[in-house]
């Protein structure tokens, strides 16, 4: 009997990298049931899209929604999964007729499923009177990562990125992730330590450990806060080169997680760790840890030999004064952050920030962040400009046709920091680590630093 051809699936990825792995998770359901997949959503064989969609903030939500119609208007049948569908329920299902599935963030293990009943005759006039369709959202969400899923890697580099833990424990007040995702559940470190392996065999040369707050790994599996402990068993791993934390929380950034940073030669130092303000006052409206941040800041630097620090505030809060705003200014200016990210608050329904009064104008806060973002960017050109002749261990991405290498420094995170560009009569694979030593910092024409052999991975 001949074999039958694989029918084709699109996914289309909206949001983080933690949505990125729900992503791949799902793509590999698939697969592991006989499906093609396919990130081209208008590939003619492709008769039904997943998209995973975002619902972080209100701008993610349109262009989430943006390609929901789309692939409608396309003429695809399109399921919709994540934080949209989580967020909003029925009201979803309502506003979108022509939806044929809904999946929500706990229930990513019914994608095939969903895809499955989809295709009976019952469910074939979706979108139209007495229609049906899957609606597979849990209300009360709590999302476990399932282990017995093998991810298909729909980016393809020299870093993948590992979820630790699902949900979030905290009750910030401009944040919806709590109600989207559950309460905080971290994975088995036996688990994490297994895919590390898989990946590093695969060629990976750099892991990125990811979760709402890194910081707090272990502490619901273990009674106490276990980053450190997975770290020093990931160092371990022969074949693997770097190992990247994101998304620290300061509750639990104690001593133990410093140390193992600064000692463990595997682990980049690069600390990420969204402080999101400075002011007393505003971080506990936030309902934040109330922290003296400059003096953190300053032991991270004094524990951690060359460390990257990268952090994100907002503007705008609720309840945000001059005076306030002055402070963040005066900190940023102190604290000068290698990395720095600035967002406008944005107004979240079913957040505590939500009704909080005053609500600050947008032009105030645009204005707020641009004045931040100025002073970030006149620091951000100092520690560039002192770089120059030092060499820094940077990772190969690609090399162009042009024989230009891309790489991305130890304190450059993929997607969200920068990139080091280089030319070299060495022969570059992605994936290699090497040293480099900096010529000069950005400017129209590509600097042309000398390359160093640093280290090689075991690809």
């Amino acid at each position: 009997m001949p074999n039958r051809k694989k029918e084709c699936v699109a996914i289309v990825h909206h949001g983080c990298a933690k949505n990125l792995v729900d992503t791949e998770l799902m793509a590999g359901a698939l697969q592991k049931k006989g499906y093609k997949i396919t990130l081209d959503p208008y590939e003619k064989d492709a008769e039904f899209v997943v998209i995973n969609t975002c619902s972080f903030i209100y701008d993610a939500e349109k262009e989430s929604v943006s390609s929901i119609f789309d692939m409608i208007a396309a003429g695809k049948k399109v399921i919709i999964t994540g934080c949209l569908p989580q967020k909003h329920g029925e009201e979803l299902k309502a506003l979108i007729p022509e939806a044929i599935g809904f999946l929500g963030t706990s229930d990513i293990e019914k994608i095939a499923e969903l895809i499955e009943n989809a295709k009976k005759p019952s469910k074939a006039l979706r979108g139209k009177e007495n229609a049906e369709c899957d609606f597979f959202v849990s209300k009360n969400p709590v999302c476990k990562y399932p282990e017995n899923l093998d991810r298909l890697q729909i980016t393809v580099g020299s870093s993948s990125y590992i979820k630790i833990a699902e949900g979030c424990d905290y009750a910030c007040g401009y944040c919806v992730i709590p109600k989207l995702r559950g309460p905080y559940v971290s994975r088995p470190m036996e688990a994490i330590i297994e895919e590390a392996k898989t990946l590093a065999n695969k060629g990976v040369s750099e892991i990125i450990l990811i979760a709402q707050d890194t910081s707090s790994y272990g502490i619901d599996l273990y009674k106490k806060p276990m980053l450190s402990k997975l770290l020093e068993e990931l160092n371990k791993i022969e074949n693997l080169s770097w190992i990247r934390v994101l998304y620290t929380y300061p509750t639990n950034f104690n001593d133990e997680l410093i140390d193992a940073i600064s000692r463990l030669e595997k682990v980049v130092k690069y600390v990420d760790i969204p402080l999101q303000h400075s002011h007393p006052a505003i971080l506990k409206a936030m309902r934040r840890p109330v922290i003296d941040v400059l003096a953190f800041i300053q032991k991270l630097r004094k524990k951690i030999k060359g460390v990257c620090i990268r952090t994100t505030l907002i503007t705008g809060y609720p309840t945000e004064e001059e005076e306030h705003f002055n402070h963040l200014f005066d900190f940023v200016k102190a604290a000068k952050f290698d990395r720095l990210g600035v967002f406008e608050f944005s107004k979240e329904k079913g957040t505590y920030a939500y009704g909080l009064k005053p609500q600050i104008r947008s032009s105030v806060k645009k204005a707020r962040k641009n004045k931040i973002l100025k002073l970030q960017k006149e620091i951000s050109n100092k520690i560039n400009e002192s770089l120059v002749g030092q060499e820094i261990p940077c990772i190969v991405e690609q090399v162009r046709d042009d024989g230009t290498a891309v790489l991305r420094s130890y304190k450059d995170a993929p997607d969200v920091d920068g990139l080091v560009y280089a030319k070299t009569s060495e022969i570059l694979v992605p994936g290699d680590i090497w040293n480099v030593r900096m010529k000069s910092r950005f400017k129209k024409t590509k600097p042309e630093p000398r390359v160093k052999n640093y280290t090689k991975s075991a690809n």
